[in-house]
């Protein structure tokens, strides 16, 4: 887990990505994973998923900190900067497996979340998926190893070069558009109660 580190001009930044991802909660978008290895696992503990607030105290032991905001339960916010990403969050064997099938669109700003119990390579497909999608497959560290693009309605599989514990799906395009490129480091913040 990351830690989080931040200046005063970054939370006030922070907080500006909040405002702009609550605007986004209520659009979610879908896609099949290849569950390598992973079949019938119901993914992390929430406990070793769930990032816990930051509270301080002042001098007289009173805590005087507002809880940080966090997403819904089932979600997460998929942060690369300037950049956040609303995204449901995929972490048991069925979840992983129906992914963003059957879905019309992906709108900017959100994707999918998948989570796994171990670092391995990944393979996933798109097999009743109808929307172009990027895949950016990422480390235990939430570092970017590799970005795939996947064409609708494929069921060929489209491998990672490098293990991964993560995959985040957005429409297709997206992390060219923002910059976004392998080695990028993420943060993630699980909504509450965890991963599911």
């Amino acid at each position: 887990m990351t830690t989080r580190k931040s200046t005063r001009n970054g939370d006030r930044r922070r907080s500006h990505h909040w405002v702009l991802v609550v605007g986004l909660l209520a659009i979610t978008a879908g896609c099949p994973a290849v569950d390598d290895g992973a079949a019938g696992s119901d993914g992390p503990p929430p406990a070793e998923l769930a990032q816990t607030a930051s509270s301080s105290q002042d001098p007289s032991g009173v805590d005087d900190a507002t809880p940080a905001p966090r997403p819904p339960a089932g979600h997460a916010w998929v942060i690369f900067a300037e950049d956040t990403v609303v995204a449901e969050v995929a972490a048991t064997a069925e979840a992983r497996q129906q992914g963003l099938m059957y879905r019309d669109e992906v709108p900017d700003g959100t994707g999918m979340l998948f989570v796994f119990q171990d670092n391995q390579p990944r393979a996933f497909w798109m097999a009743n998926t109808y929307v172009p999608l990027d895949i950016a497959y990422m480390d235990p560290s939430y570092r970017i190893v590799d970005i795939v693009q996947m064409e609708p309605l494929v069921t060929e599989t489209y491998p990672s070069d490098a293990p991964a514990m993560f995959a985040l799906e957005v429409r297709k395009g997206w992390f060219g558009e923002e910059g976004i490129e392998v080695g990028a480091q993420a943060e993630i913040v699980f909504g509450v109660g965890g991963s599911r």
